[in-house]
């Protein structure tokens, strides 16, 4: 497909104007997918919780055990144990779903020429793409802590966030915790989407958008596991998925989670500008 030349010049035309981001955003809100995955992350503590009830009732002055001996003692633990839970597949497989349905979704419907063809310029409606798909994935990454805290509350009550170490962080200061540790998550998985964009304007078909990016999940978790890497092992991008348990601690270090926000950014910065190059140069046949 053509480029358009100066089309800025033609009267009333403003590419500035074409698919604002507005108008991206409830599109993609009153998709029946986007609906399933905003609810799978508000049912998963539901669904905990009931497993939990099914088991035997908790000793609330345990200490020690691990983090699912310990969901049921409070709030902060439950939400500590969720992170657990989802951080390893659901919460990556939302955004790989929601940044690798971006192009590759419109090219699967032979929608992408006809938005282009309005026109749109490719790297505004890339960019449109991704910031629609960064913020539902960031209200997805947020809506489960605090609809997991809320249950917790409910069920278990406010009290410390205790580790199986033994150490107890009250709950006005895991709640903190908790804000900080969802925004670690957002940056930390930073790196599925800007992997998962690149597949999608690779790619047509969705599906191989999405799946290529969970299986670089699987795959970067097991490569994690085989401890003969030795340091390779650091610059995996799952390596740091779960250092955010250090501001659950009453002495916190930082470190952990300096480098592992840092290395997730970088990903996504070397995939983000190789789907940039990429689409700007893919010629569009659907």
């Amino acid at each position: 497909m053509s480029e358009v030349q100066d089309i800025d010049a033609v009267p009333g035309y403003r590419s500035s104007r074409t698919l604002r981001l507005g108008v991206e955003l409830r599109r993609q809100l009153r998709r029946r997918r986007t609906k399933l995955l905003l609810g799978m992350v508000v049912v998963l503590p539901v669904v905990l919780v009931i497993a939990f009830g099914m088991g035997e009732e908790p000793d609330p002055d345990r200490r020690g055990g691990t983090f699912a001996d310990l969901a049921v003692v409070s709030a902060p633990n439950f939400v500590v144990f969720g992170f657990f839970v989802a951080g390893s597949f659901l919460l990556p497989l939302v955004v790989a779903v929601l940044f690798g349905e971006t192009v590759a979704g419109e090219a699967s419907w032979s929608s992408l020429k006809y938005l282009l063809s309005i026109p749109v310029p490719r790297l505004r409606l890339l960019r449109q793409k991704a910031l629609a798909a960064g913020a539902l994935s960031a209200l997805a990454l947020v809506l489960f802590p605090a609809t997991a805290l809320l249950v917790g509350v409910i069920w278990y009550g406010v009290g410390d966030a205790t580790s199986p170490t033994g150490d107890a962080v009250p709950f006005g200061t895991s709640v903190v915790a908790m804000a900080i540790t969802t925004a670690y998550v957002v940056v930390q998985l930073s790196w599925i989407a800007g992997f998962t964009l690149f597949l999608s304007v690779s790619l047509d078909a969705p599906l191989g958008a999405v799946g290529g990016g969970v299986l670089a999940v699987v795959l970067s978790q097991i490569l994690d596991s085989i401890t003969a890497l030795g340091g390779v092992r650091d610059y995996l991008p799952t390596h740091h998925a779960f250092d955010w348990i250090d501001v659950f601690s009453t002495t916190v270090d930082w470190t952990d989670m300096a480098n592992g926000a840092l290395l997730s950014l970088g990903y996504t910065a070397l995939f983000g500008a190789l789907a940039a190059w990429r689409f700007a140069r893919k010629d569009i046949t659907s």
